[in-house]
């Protein structure tokens, strides 16, 4: 059966509009997934029927919305093969997530002189909270260079692991090179020396189909919005013997068990001891929407269908004079580039007067634009909906800004 992706458009309401009056062609999923009709439409009918807060209600909405809430954590713990529910933590997001690894799991067990390793490549998001850590307990931070072609050497993580390393978290796919990590090797080698393991699914889940059973990752963190699922949403899966035993790191709401202000405060079971606050009810179930739909389609067939228009993409953007391509041959969901001398802002300005969307910029990853030594690069980022004629129009408008602006 042939990929509809008419069909897959049509089910996309974002795309049918005109910017500048010019058709919009969305190039910018990387940042943002665009939502399909059954996402917006379930979310839409959880305000207009359902809505209640969940956890301790007694009235039928409130039990209603919890049941809802509680299938979605174990449509997620079967989306990325989870061992048990109770591994599925509901976050704000893959910064939230990382944040709540570093402030909970980092001072329950690193201390100073131990060693977490992060990549050049990284997100702000997962640099941050680590120098932030280091600054507070005396862990240290180690960088793990990549290489010129963009890529990361895992001969170079074995001569940076030792007995001091605890910790490495990393991304899975590079959200501006389109680095694709052996996450499974890089795991491996990480085992081997005793450390645990925090993998950033951020720009990996929406291309691939994640088992976090075979990668033995201890954490794996994504967000919502780039699943084609609402904003203000993510998860956290951790293994549940190292949930079980981690603080909770915010309070108040369902993460408490008992609450005694003259004495002790007891903390529920995972992995609501960490879902502190009332939740996003409804964008937790538009993930459960947005996973059905996915489902439906087959993360299979969709990476098919992403792998044939990024060859085809490169091969188009080869044909465009000035240009210079960033990272690997081999490119996962993104294609970063700067055209002759030209800012990266102006050319991105250009492409949205031709109704193109991309982003600009340093794509929170500043000490990756050092390496290049760069201040920003543009960022062209394709998604299941995209097609041959998005990419054409990227092309166009760059041989036009390059005939206009380089000559």
């Amino acid at each position: 059966m042939s990929y509809a992706i008419d069909k897959i458009r049509e089910d996309f309401p974002t795309l049918h509009q005109e910017v500048n009056n010019k058709n919009l062609v969305y190039l910018d999923s990387a940042a943002s997934a665009q939502k399909p009709k059954c996402v917006i439409e379930r979310t839409d009918q959880f305000y207009l029927k359902d809505n209640a807060a969940v956890h301790r209600g007694i009235h039928h909405l409130s039990a209603q919305a919890t049941e809802m809430m509680e299938q979605v954590r174990t449509q997620v713990q079967h989306f990325i093969n989870a061992k048990q529910r109770e591994e599925i933590v509901f976050v704000h997001g893959t910064t939230h997530a990382i944040n709540l690894v570093a402030n909970s799991y980092g001072r329950l067990a690193l201390s100073e002189g131990d060693e977490v390793i992060i990549t050049e490549m990284e997100h702000h998001a997962n640099i941050v909270p680590w120098q932030l850590l280091a600054k507070q307990i005396g862990v240290k931070v180690v960088v793990w260079p990549i290489e010129e072609d963009g890529t990361l050497s895992l001969d170079k993580l074995k001569s940076l692991l030792n007995r001091r390393t605890k910790f490495v978290s990393f991304t899975h796919v590079s959200n501006v090179l389109g680095t694709y990590n052996d996450a499974k090797k890089i795991i491996a080698l990480a085992k081997q020396q005793g450390a645990r393991v925090l993998v950033d699914g951020a720009q990996a889940i929406m291309h691939y189909q994640v088992d976090v059973q075979d990668l033995d990752c201890d954490f794996y963190v994504f967000s919502a919005h780039k699943l084609y699922a609402p904003t203000g949403i993510g998860v956290l899966y951790g293994k549940h013997d190292l949930l079980a035993d981690m603080p909770p790191w915010e309070g108040g709401g369902a993460m408490i068990e008992e609450v005694d202000i003259y004495g002790e405060t007891t903390f529920n079971a995972p992995p609501w001891r960490f879902e502190a606050g009332t939740p996003n009810v409804a964008g937790i179930i538009g993930l459960g929407s947005a996973i059905e739909y996915i489902d439906k389609i087959g993360l299979a067939a969709i990476a098919s269908h992403e792998s044939q228009l990024m060859s085809y993409a490169l091969e188009q953007l080869a044909a465009v004079p000035d240009l210079k391509i960033y990272g690997p041959k081999d490119k996962s969901g993104v294609i970063a580039f700067n055209l002759a001398n030209l800012h990266a802002f102006d050319v991105g300005s250009f492409l949205d007067k031709y109704g193109v969307a991309i982003r600009t910029g340093h794509h929170c990853a500043m000490p990756l634009m050092k390496r290049y030594q760069v201040s920003g690069m543009c960022r062209a980022s394709i998604a299941m909906y995209n097609n041959k004629a998005d990419i054409d129009a990227l092309v166009t408008g760059l041989k036009r800004i390059q005939l206009l602006l380089v000559g």
